[in-house]
């Protein structure tokens, strides 16, 4: 089976070379269209031994990325965006899946590196070359739809998904966020979607999100619960908006609705991995609430589900704190850090333990290592922390 790469890009000279390079060795042709770069785009997706194509932006991804479709000659199709790439430890499960006869499309777990919420998504990104799969939506555009209506002509096709991390994601990083413009480019392109579809749940999610976390709450609220009226049995984006409506009842501080939300979340049939953001603000509010137990139930269940979830362990380590366990408290901050070395709070907190647990070079150890971590990202609360050292006279 051939596999093809397809992409629309504008302006990606600093993360293609990533991206191109996760791919390039993995399928058998990488289709790249250029929709009015102005820096070295196209030459890097040529000099990587793509071929480029170019197309006139019009405001709408799903016409770019019809437009790209028609370059691809592949039997399967891979699509990505530049801020994305493929997991090397996937490639296997991608070959078994697209060598076998019954699948139309296959979901991908995307991680999404550096959100503060929810850390996956499940994004239907790699499909069959079949003359009727098309993208729609003007934002956020998707094969989903025209998926929907092929099953329907043709049921003996199958929608499948890879199970484990398949693609990686920095563009919900704050930075990048700020940079392109995202938000404002986004609520434009959905706001012009709803007005034609008003019960659209996808849509409804999408923008009551944005809604909730640009600070326009209510009507955020509005939209998520328009969705669940509208969603039926659509589990994916069931959870989406009840997750989303929890979120935004956080941020009313109506937590006792805040946690029914999470709640409903949680016991929807989709991706265990999926679930991770609505257990961990489920476990933070119950936390809060003084439930230490279902807080640390919470968390414990996150890292069942992955393992490497470093908010993870640092949130069960602050329950076993709360507890007085500081032995397991100990093992759950060392495990953060070895996830993420540059952890200052884990580091900070473990110094707390340590000298609670009478063990006070390690402790100094640990608090050290905090200030020096501090000093680059917050050197507000390194000054505060060496102060409070002084006064307990630990340094």
């Amino acid at each position: 089976m051939k596999l093809s790469l397809c992409m629309i890009v504008k302006n990606e000279a600093a993360t293609l070379p990533k991206c191109l390079n996760s791919v390039r060795k993995v399928v058998d042709e990488m289709v790249v269209l250029d929709t009015g770069s102005i820096d070295r785009t196209p030459n890097i997706a040529q000099q990587l031994g793509a071929k480029v194509h170019h197309f006139k932006w019009c405001n709408d991804f799903s016409a770019a990325r019809n437009a790209a479709l028609k370059y691809v000659t592949g039997d399967w199709i891979l699509v990505l965006d530049a801020d994305e790439t493929l997991t090397p430890g996937i490639v296997p499960q991608v070959r078994e899946a697209i060598a076998r006869d019954e699948y139309l499309l296959i979901n991908l777990v995307r991680h999404e590196i550096g959100a503060e919420q929810s850390p996956y998504s499940l994004v239907s990104r790699l499909f069959r070359n079949h003359p009727d799969i098309h993208f729609d939506r003007p934002y956020h555009a998707l094969v989903d739809d025209s998926v929907s209506e092929i099953l329907t002509k043709e049921p003996h096709w199958q929608v499948g998904y890879l199970p484990g991390v398949a693609l990686s994601h920095v563009g919900y990083q704050k930075s990048a966020i700020a940079q392109n413009n995202k938000y404002a480019k986004a609520a434009t392109a959905m706001e012009g979607f709803l007005a034609t579809h008003p019960d659209d749940p996808y849509v409804c999610s999408k923008l009551g999100a944005l809604y909730v976390e640009t600070g326009k709450v209510s009507q955020g609220m509005e939209l998520l619960r328009r969705g669940i009226s509208a969603a039926e049995e659509n589990y994916d984006i069931l959870y989406e908006l009840h997750y989303h409506l929890g979120i935004a009842y956080s941020r009313l501080q109506k937590f006792p609705q805040a946690i029914s939300h999470y709640k409903t979340a949680i016991k929807l049939p989709i991706y265990p991995m999926l679930k991770l953001g609505a257990y961990n603000n489920l476990g933070n509010l119950l936390k809060a609430a003084g439930d230490l137990n279902g807080a640390k139930a919470a968390y414990a269940t996150t890292l069942k589900i992955d393992p490497t979830f470093v908010v993870g362990h640092y949130n069960l380590a602050m329950i076993f704190k709360a507890l007085g366990l500081f032995t397991d408290a100990i093992a759950c901050y060392q495990n953060a850090i070895a996830l993420n070395p540059n952890y200052a709070e884990a580091y900070q907190n473990l110094g707390v333990v340590l000298l609670k647990a009478g063990h006070h070079q390690d402790s100094l150890t640990a608090f050290k290592k905090a200030i020096a971590l501090h000093e680059r990202y917050n050197p507000d609360e390194a000054k505060r922390l060496r102060q409070g050292l002084r006064e307990m006279e630990l340094m």
